[in-house]
C-alpha cells in the first residue's frame, strides 16, 4: 500500500487533492532536508527547517483506516523524532514548514490528529486559519490606473522575474510558491513588477499574494485576487481555500469569503 492510496484513505477531508499534495511535500526546495518513514499501514514525511535547521517539522502522518487503533501512529511520531534527532533539531512542530507543507498545523477536524499530538507531549502554540471563496466570483471591475498592466505567466513559463521580485519584497519561501504554482498573475506600474498572486502552490489552494508598497491603494491585490480565482473555477472548483490567512478584512471585502478551516500549531522540546 503505497502513501498515495493511505493518503486518500486516511485524509478524508482532503481526499481529492491528496495524492498531490503527497507529490509536492516529496518534491520541496533542493536545500530542504526531509524524510519519509513508513510502518505497516502508514507513512510520514518529516522536515527541517530552512530558516532555522533546529526545528523540525512532522509535515504529513496518514494511517490507512485499516490500520488505526494499533499504535501506527504513534510509531510514526517516534521514528519522525529520532530522525529529526539525528539531525540536529532541538524542537519538532506539526506545523507547516514553508514553501512546501500540506497545512498550517493540524486540522481540529482530524480530531484523533490532535490527540495524537497531545498523547505524545506536543503543546499547542498558535492557531491559524483558512478562508473559504465560493467560486465562481462576480465583481465588476474597476478601470486600471494609467501605467498598469496585467500578466499571466504559465507553469512552463519562465518566472525568474516574478521570483526574484517576490523573494526581493518578500522572503525565499513565497517566491518558490509563486516559481511553483499552477497560475501566477502579476501587475506592472511603468514596465516594473509591483504586485502578484498565485494559486496551487499548495495543491488546488489560493496564495500567496503582495503588492509592493509603491503600488499598495491602487486595487492591484483585489483584481489579481480575482484573476486567480477564476482560473480555479475554470478547473472545475466550486470553492477555492485561501492557505494561511493574515488579512481576513481584505479577503472578506474582495471576494465574499469567510473564516471556515481552523488549524492548531504544535511543539515539543526534543532535548
Amino acid at each position: 500500500m503505497g502513501p498515495h492510496e493511505i493518503a486518500r484513505a486516511a485524509l478524508v477531508f482532503d481526499a481529492a487533492e491528496a495524492p498531490a499534495m503527497v507529490d509536492r511535500l516529496m518534491s520541496p526546495p533542493a536545500t530542504r532536508r526531509w524524510k519519509a518513514l513508513t510502518t505497516d499501514g502508514g507513512f510520514a514525511l518529516a522536515s527541517l527547517s530552512e530558516r532555522d535547521p533546529a526545528i523540525g517539522h512532522l509535515d504529513l502522518l496518514a494511517v490507512h483506516p485499516d490500520a488505526q487503533g494499533r499504535g501506527r501512529g504513534r510509531e510514526l511520531v517516534a521514528a519522525a523524532e529520532e530522525w529529526l534527532r539525528a539531525e540536529g533539531a532541538t524542537q519538532a512542530r506539526f506545523a507547516g514548514n514553508p514553501p512546501a507543507y500540506a497545512w498550517p498545523g493540524i486540522d481540529v477536524r482530524y480530531t484523533a490528529a490532535a490527540c495524537l499530538a497531545e498523547s505524545a507531549g506536543y503543546e499547542r502554540y498558535n492557531v491559524a486559519w483558512n478562508m473559504t471563496a465560493r467560486l465562481p466570483v462576480t465583481a465588476e471591475e474597476e478601470p486600471l490606473p494609467a501605467g498598469v498592466e496585467l500578466h499571466a505567466t504559465g507553469p512552463d513559463e519562465d518566472r525568474s522575474d516574478v521570483a526574484a521580485f517576490v523573494e526581493r519584497e518578500w522572503n525565499t519561501s513565497w517566491a518558490w510558491e509563486a516559481a511553483n504554482a499552477t497560475g501566477l498573475h502579476h501587475a506592472t506600474l511603468d514596465g516594473e513588477i509591483v504586485a502578484f498572486a498565485a494559486w496551487g502552490a499548495r495543491p488546488t489552494w489560493f496564495g500567496p499574494m503582495g503588492t509592493a508598497p509603491a503600488a499598495r491603494g491602487l486595487g492591484l491585490g483585489g483584481v489579481l485576487l480575482r484573476r486567480c480565482l477564476a482560473d480555479q473555477h475554470a478547473t472545475g472548483l466550486s470553492e477555492a481555500q485561501i492557505g494561511w490567512v493574515g488579512p481576513l478584512r481584505f479577503y472578506s471585502r474582495a471576494v465574499g469569503a469567510r473564516a471556515e478551516r481552523v488549524f492548531w500549531l504544535y511543539q515539543r522540546d526534543l532535548r
